[in-house]
């Protein structure tokens, strides 16, 4: 970053201890007016004492905005059209809220006239990459302060004395050390640090906070039924739904059954390795339910395609390249696909499992004429000798050829 003066900085702002000291830090050290921004993408937090505690500092410009039902519908949907998954498991959670955030930081920004924006991910972490990539792809001039790559307050107990130095509210369990630390949104629960570090040892009960285990979940299955319109989840048990109201419904349904946890051993952007502790008990519903009805919509080519495409996909969203021009490219091949994956799938939820038990669309491609063992008029078994020789002819060229060349070694 530059030295020139900001005037203005529009700070992503939770109300935790971090982000209300960099916003002490920013008016002290940086001298400028601080703009908060804080966005509701369903962690589940009253957001009112945010407010209080940016007007107790004398902010002037309080920004809390309701980004659910955009989170879902522009984000987390196109996303689980293409079955993303980061190294096969990882449902990306935290990692599609940040394009969101950085784009009506941005816009925030722009409607201010701040000079810069500002995060409060620490310089260790991918959240700094994934922020800062979108900033500048969405406005290239921007400036901004990332206080963690800046600052000597590299330690809790310096983070704590200069809160209480400036008279900054410290809740009580942030007075020791934190036994892990939590980000949240509507799709998912991140758990990670301190108590977790230690990647032999199994994550305690009590960092779960969206699911049951899935020993206490009911002994009897939950059935339910996702519609879907050209990929997209509309309904559960046939009551339609706004996107973000249907996550909220299917986290419900996940949640109680135990379903959705993961403990992930991630290799990051920035080159370490972390362990993370996951919920995401809609987004694993979703994503079984999504794969459940492209298995009778979906051409076995496009199907294969997309599967091979998938994990390019989900690594771009987790190094932060949403608004890059491969992404924008994936997707546009993605939805393409995704025209007539529309109908319904039975799911049953069960102790931490998720079962897809019956697909039904109005463009199914099975055929039951052609795939029965029972008699048919449609399927000529002879021609299948055909079709292996001629498949099978490189092979039987491959194995005369090896066998002569033997014979002359």
């Amino acid at each position: 970053m530059s030295n020139r003066k900001i005037n203005k900085v529009v700070l992503a702002y939770s109300g935790g201890l971090d982000t209300s000291i960099i916003l002490k830090w920013l008016q002290e050290e940086k001298g400028c007016e601080v703009v908060t921004f804080t966005a509701d993408l369903g962690q589940g937090e009253e957001l009112e004492p945010v407010r209080r505690k940016a007007e107790a500092a004398g902010v002037k410009e309080i920004f809390i905005d309701d980004l659910r039902e955009e989170f879902v519908r522009d984000f987390v949907f196109p996303m689980f059209r293409a079955n993303a998954l980061y190294e096969g498991l990882y449902l990306l959670g935290t990692s599609i809220a940040r394009p969101l955030i950085s784009k009506r930081q941005i816009e925030i920004a722009n409607m201010v006239g701040a000079d810069a924006v500002c995060h409060g991910a620490t310089g260790k972490g991918n959240d700094q990459v994934r922020f800062e990539l979108a900033y500048y792809a969405l406005n290239p001039d921007i400036k901004i302060i990332a206080p963690w790559r800046e600052w000597d307050l590299n330690s809790r107990t310096k983070l704590i004395e200069y809160a209480e130095k400036h008279g900054i509210e410290i809740a009580t369990d942030k007075r020791g050390e934190a036994p892990f630390s939590v980000d949240a949104n509507l799709l998912h629960t991140s758990s990670e640090g301190k108590a977790l570090e230690d990647p032999g040892v199994e994550a305690p009960e009590f960092v779960y906070q969206r699911t049951v285990s899935p020993q206490a979940a009911p002994d009897k299955a939950t059935y339910i039924e996702v519609g879907f319109e050209r990929g997209d989840a509309v309904s559960v048990d046939g009551v339609a739904m706004s996107p973000a109201t249907l996550l909220t419904k299917l986290n419900e349904l996940g949640g109680t059954n135990g379903i959705g946890r993961l403990d992930l051993l991630e290799n990051r952007f920035v080159g370490m390795k972390s362990r993370g502790i996951y919920e995401t008990p809609g987004g694993t519903v979703l994503l079984m339910a999504h794969r459940g009805i492209e298995q009778i919509t979906m051409d076995k080519g496009a199907a294969h395609l997309k599967d091979e495409l998938m994990p390019k996909y989900a690594e771009l969203i987790y190094n932060g390249y949403w608004y890059s021009p491969e992404r924008e490219m994936l997707q546009a091949a993605i939805d393409k696909s995704q025209e007539l994956v529309t109908g319904t799938v039975r799911l049953k939820l069960y102790k931490g499992n998720c079962d897809i038990v019956g697909r039904t669309s109005p463009y199914s491609l099975y055929s039951q004429e052609h795939v029965t063992f029972e008699e048919d008029d449609v399927y000529d078994q002879a021609d299948a000798g055909g079709f292996i020789k001629i498949n099978a002819l490189r092979l039987r060229l491959l194995r005369a050829r090896d066998k002569n060349a033997r014979k002359n070694i």
